[in-house]
């Protein structure tokens, strides 16, 4: 069973009952799901996930206390903490009443404060910039079983994915990148016999890679050991990006295969200017993606944003 679908059948069978039940008054200004850190918040768990942090769990998202006090908001973690401690097979784990977990009563301003260091989702310019994509897709992640108050929603939908000036200088450096570490060095440490620094070169150029092509998609890229299962879950064509990737990375590198890696690498960065002209970032797909990283950064309209350093954000 997965998390989302325990977590969810744990929470209508106990935790929506004991919520009814006992705090009725604190119900409009509560939101229950899932969501932060953990394989299964992305649906990502299986049997490997099991040996740690998998169990019956939800969290209980609260405002502020000026909403809803501290005595309450204590009230509510001794309770959850007093749900069924063995659910389906599955063993809760300790919870701590005085907080701190990543399950049970939890602040949205905190949960949100803790991953992108704002607690309303109102990022500025430079935040947006510097934020690691995997905090912000654990943000956005899970599900959100119910809402009566409305605000993890609205914060949800601010950090949904990154405004278009931001994703356009992300993209751009992530181009750059592309460009330098794939239709450039990765030959030239070859032809030097450096295949220490010709492997980091492939590396640098997957990364680079994974990071356009969900910035093309409009989203987050996941904790790294995820990004190539999310990014096989794009879409069939994505899928077979994907194995291209890997053999990028586990391949070796004696002649014949140099040939053929540099060929990918080509064959990639075509695939990934098209689709850029899909989306009417160029009107010239296949070019070198040097010249593309500048041409999308052109784009931006943001004059501040616009003007500096154009791997600011990679």
């Amino acid at each position: 069973m997965k998390g989302l679908e325990l977590s969810e059948k744990f929470y209508k069978e106990f935790g929506e009952p004991m919520l009814n039940e006992r705090f009725s008054h604190v119900l409009p200004f509560i939101a229950v799901g899932l969501a932060g850190s953990g394989s299964e918040c992305y649906g990502y768990d299986d049997e490997i996930s099991h040996d740690h942090d998998f169990e019956p769990a939800f969290c209980i998202f609260l405002p502020d206390e000026s909403v809803v006090d501290r005595k309450t908001a204590f009230e509510l973690e001794r309770a959850y903490s007093k749900l069924p401690k063995e659910f389906m097979g599955y063993k809760r784990s300790f919870v701590s009443a005085v907080g701190g977990n990543r399950h049970g009563v939890i602040r949205t301003a905190d949960f949100f404060e803790a991953r992108t260091g704002c607690a309303d989702g109102n990022l500025s310019a430079v935040q947006w910039l510097s934020l690691p994509d995997y905090m912000l897709a654990e943000s956005v992640n899970g599900a959100i079983f119910c809402d009566n108050y409305g605000e993890i929603t609205r914060i949800r939908e601010l950090l949904k994915h990154y405004p278009e000036d931001i994703r356009l200088k992300k993209l751009a450096g992530n181009l750059l990148l592309m460009g330098q570490s794939g239709q450039y060095n990765y030959k030239r440490c070859i032809d030097r016999n450096e295949t220490g620094a010709a492997q980091l070169a492939v590396n640098e150029f997957v990364k680079s890679t994974i990071n356009a092509v969900f910035l093309l998609n409009k989203k987050y890229v996941p904790y790294y050991k995820w990004s190539f299962r999310a990014l096989r879950e794009l879409s069939a064509e994505y899928s077979v990006l994907s194995s291209e990737l890997e053999f990028l990375l586990s391949s070796g590198n004696d002649s014949d295969t140099v040939k053929k890696k540099c060929g990918i690498i080509e064959k990639i960065c075509l695939a990934v200017s098209l689709e850029m002209q899909q989306q009417n970032l160029t009107d010239a797909p296949g070019a070198e993606m040097e010249w593309l990283a500048y041409a999308v950064n052109d784009l931006i309209k943001d004059n501040g944003i616009r003007n500096m350093n154009i791997l600011c954000a990679v």
